[in-house]
């Protein structure tokens, strides 16, 4: 079911989260991706809000092993003035394939007017945005309900599924009612049948494979699609063929 076919972790990290022992070392990220077969990872900076430090630091981080990760770009609207500058630096210059965004550092739900500069650079270049989301305020897919039908030519990824109950579900009836949505599938609530549920709510080629490496072990996040009860086909599409789609590789 993998063999011969490219596997893509949509969800990683660059930069430090001490008190959660996030460190990025290629030197035991990569063993812990060939332990599972992951082929590439996409991974992002999100600890600086001014973007360009953070994205300077993804882009050192790629540089090293660019066959293996796959940058994407991110910025705060906590700093507004420069956001679509550096965005259009990040993809223009750094090579970015798609835009992170981290609504709990800041008061903002994903309907507030200030992320909808990102929403429009996302729009007119045709790229993905990746979002955390889940019980906090300013992240519930549901918020995302009213956006993604105004900006079709971009495509919303929703970070985590919103990781448990109710926000699953949020996640699912979004995905249902609007085309350019995304489920994403790394979680640290590994319940069974959640693969089968996204699966079968927005359809095996509207979910996408994330580990969240290195904050989490991506053993259990692909085990638990490589073992759910879906065909071969829509595991390959979960895996990577979404993501290569997507990121138009």
């Amino acid at each position: 079911m993998i063999e011969g076919h490219t596997i893509i972790d949509f969800h990683g990290h660059v930069g430090q989260w001490d008190y959660l022992d996030l460190i990025d070392d290629p030197d035991t990220m990569l063993p812990a991706m060939d332990a599972v077969g992951i082929d590439q990872s996409c991974v992002f900076n999100i600890f600086h809000p001014d973007g360009k430090t953070g994205n300077d630091e993804t882009a050192a981080f790629v540089a090293r092993h660019p066959e293996r990760f796959i940058g994407f770009a991110y910025v705060s609207p906590l700093l507004p003035n420069g956001m679509v500058d550096e965005l259009g630096r990040a993809v223009d210059k750094l090579g970015f394939r798609a835009i992170k965004i981290y609504p709990p550092y800041g008061p903002y739900p994903l309907d507030h007017p200030v992320w909808e500069p990102i929403y429009a650079f996302a729009n007119e270049r045709g790229l993905a945005v990746l979002s955390h989301t889940g019980p906090e305020e300013t992240c519930q897919p549901q918020q995302w309900r009213d956006v993604a039908p105004r900006f079709p030519n971009a495509n919303f990824v929703v970070g985590h599924s919103g990781n448990m109950e109710p926000y699953r579900g949020q996640a699912i009836a979004v995905a249902q009612n609007c085309s350019n949505v995304y489920l994403e599938t790394c979680s640290t609530f590994r319940s069974p049948g959640v693969i089968e549920e996204l699966v079968a709510g927005a359809g095996a080629d509207r979910v996408l494979f994330g580990s969240d490496i290195p904050l989490m072990d991506p053993r259990p996040q692909i085990g638990k699609i490589i073992t759910a009860d879906i065909d071969d086909e829509a595991k390959r599409l979960v895996l990577g063929e979404n993501a290569r789609r997507l990121l138009k590789l």
